[in-house]
């Protein structure tokens, strides 16, 4: 199993992002996957996950109405849009799948929202 996010980057307040994270080693469309983050000094909390076929989303509350979790499993991916940012979501993002009782991580994307 291998997951490898990207799109991390500095960004002002109220700018966007989209992160991406590319999977492989498993039947991808068969899963839930989520993504967490990581603050400096914080522990990794759920941001947003999404079922195997994309039809049930769950959101932290922090980030609803700010973040959009999306998935195309044509292509292996898990998105999350982030619109709105605030200094608060600066973090280390990270997405995860569980499989096999797993729990697989990626090395994660590092968001700064600053001016």
């Amino acid at each position: 199993v291998q997951l490898v996010e990207s799109g991390g980057g500095l960004v002002q307040p109220g700018g966007s992002l989209r992160l991406s994270c590319a999977a492989s080693g498993f039947t991808f469309s068969r899963y839930i996957m989520s993504w967490y983050r990581q603050a400096p000094g914080k522990e990794r909390e759920l941001v947003a996950a999404i079922t195997s076929a994309g039809g049930l989303t769950n959101y932290a509350d922090s980030v609803k109405g700010r973040f959009t979790i999306s998935r195309d499993n044509a292509k292996n991916t898990v998105y999350l849009q982030m619109n709105g940012l605030k200094p608060e979501d600066t973090a280390v993002y990270y997405c995860k799948v569980r499989y096999n009782e797993v729990d697989y991580w990626g090395k994660g994307t590092l968001v700064t929202v600053s001016s």
